[in-house]
C-alpha cells in the first residue's frame, strides 16, 4: 500500500486537533489588560499542547518517510497514535479549567506517556519493515534513546504533579526540546537511499 493516504489522513487529523484546541480559547469579556492576563494560563496550556502536536506532526512526517510501504500493523499503530493525540484538546482544556490542578497535570502526563509510547511502537514497526538500508535502520535505532528518555520523563511527571506541578511542566518542556528538531540523520539516510 502507498503511504500517501496514511500521511494525508494523519495530517488531516492533526490539523483538526489543533483547530479544536484553538476553539477552546474564548475571547475575554472586556478589552482591558486584566482580562487578557486572565487568559495567560489558557494560552500557556494551548502553546504547550500546540508545540507537542507540532512536534509529533514533524517527527511523524520524518518517520513515515523512512517506510518503504505501509502494512496493516503500521496502519493500526498510526491510528493508536492519532487516538491518543486526539485527546490532547480535552486534556489541555481540563488543565485550564482546573487551574492546573495536580490531578489534571498528572492526567496530561499520562496522555503524553501514551502518545510517546504509541510513537515508539510505530517507530519499531516501521523499523521492522524497512528494507535492507543499514543507514535508515541505524537512524531509527538511534531514536530509541529519545523514546526511552521521553517515556521516563513522562513517567516521572505523573507523580511529580502532586509534589510540585512545575516539575511536571518542566519535564514536558525538556521532552519537547529533545524532539523539537527531527533527526537530521533521517534526512541524510533518505538522501543516500
Amino acid at each position: 500500500m502507498n503511504k500517501t493516504r496514511l500521511e494525508a489522513f494523519s495530517d488531516g487529523v492533526l490539523a483538526i486537533i489543533i483547530t479544536i484546541m484553538v476553539l477552546e480559547i474564548h475571547v475575554p469579556e472586556t478589552a482591558d489588560c486584566a482580562a487578557f492576563l486572565g487568559l495567560l494560563p489558557t494560552l500557556t496550556g494551548y502553546l504547550l499542547s500546540f508545540v507537542f502536536v507540532g512536534i509529533y506532526w514533524n517527527n511523524h512526517h520524518h518517520l513515515l518517510h523512512t517506510a518503504d510501504k505501509v502494512n496493516g500493523a503500521m496502519m493500526w499503530a498510526n491510528l493508536m497514535l492519532l487516538f491518543w493525540l486526539s485527546l490532547v484538546p480535552f486534556a489541555t482544556a481540563w488543565m485550564d479549567k482546573s487551574h492546573f490542578a495536580p490531578f489534571s497535570i498528572a492526567a496530561y502526563a499520562v496522555l503524553l506517556l501514551l502518545c510517546g509510547t504509541s510513537f515508539d511502537i510505530l517507530r519499531r514497526i516501521i523499523l521492522r519493515s524497512v528494507s535492507e538500508n543499514d543507514r535508515i535502520k541505524s537512524v531509527l535505532n538511534k531514536l530509541d534513546f529519545k523514546s526511552i528518555f521521553s517515556i521516563v520523563c513522562y513517567s516521572i511527571a505523573i507523580p511529580a504533579a502532586y509534589w510540585h506541578k512545575y516539575i511536571s511542566i518542566s519535564l514536558f518542556v525538556v521532552v519537547a526540546i529533545a524532539w523539537f528538531i527531527p533527526s537530521r540523520a533521517i534526512e541524510k539516510g533518505l538522501e543516500e537511499k
